[in-house]
């Protein structure tokens, strides 16, 4: 909420680089809504309560923002890297490459989130049976294909596009460090704060995906495997504390929006703040040149 907040209070903050942050906000903040809170009445009361319907609706609503938030996290990958490795030439970072990126990622979840609803799979409770999510029990033929299909192509796909658009940017970064060794440490200081970064979001992605994925390519390979319910929660929710990570991630690791977010926090102070906030007025909306540009923190 603090991002979507803070994006539409400051201007220069609405630029086209940044709508795949803002939409990934939007999708944890609609997982957290759609899942957190439902989760958190039926942990209390000790079983789920909303009947099969709710349990169909709130296995789709979690699914279909997760998995959104997980093609926004993609999309910021590959923006990046089309921004850095492409800064001058024919092809420039504009409106129309923000807005397809967004409308891709609720696309592609939403194709894949919808066949549950009409017999391709089915959403069933998990764990300790107080939330539902997409059946990784049964051994329907139906059922198996479209796990297989799910985690290839909702897991596997943006994990690999992560991978090689982050690597990429590093490749390219570290041949631009090559070339501009006479301007001392500044070029090596910026490198090493993006591999820190890309780090940090790698890892991000591992420990919040890869148990809920392992966990579920387990159950589908060995149908006699047995994972007490308490245990086969746990991957549940780490998956579903991505919502709490990216904001961490994504926005504090961003210089840009962290120097707008913490005074907002903060009731206007900001204490690490290495100088004050241009105001409204003074600050320009930016061309789109500098919209080509990447802050690496």
């Amino acid at each position: 909420m603090t991002v979507i907040v803070v994006t539409l209070k400051h201007r220069q903050l609405r630029q086209p680089l940044n709508f795949a942050l803002v939409n990934l906000a939007v999708a944890d903040l609609g997982c957290a809504t759609f899942g957190g809170l439902p989760t958190m009445v039926t942990n209390a009361m000790g079983y789920f309560s909303l009947g099969r319907v709710g349990c169909v609706l709130e296995g789709f609503a979690v699914a279909f923002f997760g998995i959104a938030g997980l093609c926004s996290v993609a999309i910021i990958a590959v923006e990046r890297c089309m921004v850095v490795c492409r800064p001058v030439g024919s092809v420039t970072f504009q409106m129309r490459h923000a807005v397809a990126g967004v409308v891709i990622a609720w696309v592609w979840s939403f194709l894949w989130n919808t066949p549950p609803l009409f017999g391709w799979g089915r959403y069933e409770l998990e764990g300790v049976q107080t939330s539902c999510a997409p059946d990784w029990y049964s051994r329907n033929l139906a059922n198996i294909s479209y796990i297989m299909s799910y985690f290839l192509l909702c897991f596997a796909l943006p994990f690999f596009v992560i991978v090689i658009s982050y690597t990429r940017l590093l490749w390219t970064l570290r041949q631009v460090s090559k070339l501009k060794m006479s301007e001392g440490g500044s070029t090596a200081r910026a490198e090493t704060q993006v591999a820190c970064m890309v780090v940090v979001m790698v890892m991000a992605f591992l420990l919040t995906w890869l148990p809920y994925a392992a966990f579920a390519l387990s159950v589908i390979f060995n149908p006699n495997l047995y994972i007490d319910p308490v245990i086969a929660t746990v991957p549940m929710y780490l998956a579903k504390s991505s919502t709490v990570f990216n904001p961490i991630i994504y926005i504090f690791m961003n210089r840009q929006f962290r120097e707008h977010a913490v005074p907002f926090l903060l009731c206007g102070r900001n204490p690490w703040a290495a100088e004050p906030i241009e105001s409204e007025e003074e600050t320009t909306v930016s061309t789109v040149s500098r919209s080509n540009k990447v802050s690496p923190s």
